[in-house]
Protein backbone atom coordinates (compact mmCIF):
# COMPACT_ATOMS: atom_id res chain seq x y z
CA UNK A 1 0.00 0.00 0.00
CA UNK A 2 1.05 3.78 -0.67
CA UNK A 3 -0.09 7.05 -0.04
CA UNK A 4 0.74 10.09 -2.15
CA UNK A 5 0.37 13.54 -0.34
CA UNK A 6 -0.62 16.42 -2.99
CA UNK A 7 1.99 19.20 -1.73
CA UNK A 8 -0.41 21.62 -3.87
CA UNK A 9 -3.57 20.92 -1.84
CA UNK A 10 -1.72 20.47 1.86
CA UNK A 11 -2.11 23.79 3.90
CA UNK A 12 -0.09 22.95 6.69
CA UNK A 13 -3.00 21.96 9.36
CA UNK A 14 -0.91 18.75 10.17
CA UNK A 15 -3.36 17.00 10.81
CA UNK A 16 -2.44 13.82 9.25
CA UNK A 17 1.20 13.87 10.98
CA UNK A 18 -0.99 14.22 14.35
CA UNK A 19 -2.97 11.29 13.72
CA UNK A 20 -0.10 9.21 12.07
CA UNK A 21 3.35 10.75 13.18
CA UNK A 22 5.06 7.35 12.12
CA UNK A 23 3.85 7.53 8.68
CA UNK A 24 3.58 11.43 7.61
CA UNK A 25 6.60 13.78 8.25
CA UNK A 26 6.43 17.33 8.09
CA UNK A 27 8.53 19.98 6.51
CA UNK A 28 10.38 23.00 8.72
CA UNK A 29 7.00 25.29 7.96
CA UNK A 30 4.47 22.53 9.23
CA UNK A 31 3.94 21.10 5.84
CA UNK A 32 3.30 17.23 4.94
CA UNK A 33 6.12 16.25 2.67
CA UNK A 34 4.97 15.65 -1.12
CA UNK A 35 4.55 12.59 -2.38
CA UNK A 36 4.58 9.13 -2.73
CA UNK A 37 5.08 7.17 0.78
CA UNK A 38 5.47 3.36 1.04
CA UNK A 39 3.32 2.00 3.50
CA UNK A 40 3.92 -1.49 5.52
CA UNK A 41 1.07 -3.41 6.60
CA UNK A 42 1.95 -2.58 9.95
CA UNK A 43 1.07 0.92 9.68
CA UNK A 44 -1.70 0.70 7.38
CA UNK A 45 -4.40 1.59 9.57
CA UNK A 46 -2.63 4.70 10.44
CA UNK A 47 -2.05 5.99 7.39
CA UNK A 48 -5.76 5.73 6.74
CA UNK A 49 -6.11 7.88 9.87
CA UNK A 50 -3.99 10.63 8.91
CA UNK A 51 -5.31 10.30 5.13
CA UNK A 52 -8.85 10.76 6.94
CA UNK A 53 -7.99 13.58 9.28
CA UNK A 54 -6.56 16.03 6.24
CA UNK A 55 -9.29 18.76 6.12
CA UNK A 56 -8.14 19.63 2.89
CA UNK A 57 -7.99 16.02 1.69
CA UNK A 58 -4.66 16.49 0.25
CA UNK A 59 -3.62 12.61 0.97
CA UNK A 60 -4.83 9.47 -1.44
CA UNK A 61 -4.43 6.02 -0.57
CA UNK A 62 -3.54 3.82 -2.96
Amino acid sequence: MKVVVDGARCTGHAQCNVAAPEVFTLDDLGYALPGEIAVSHDTEPAARRGALACPERAITVE
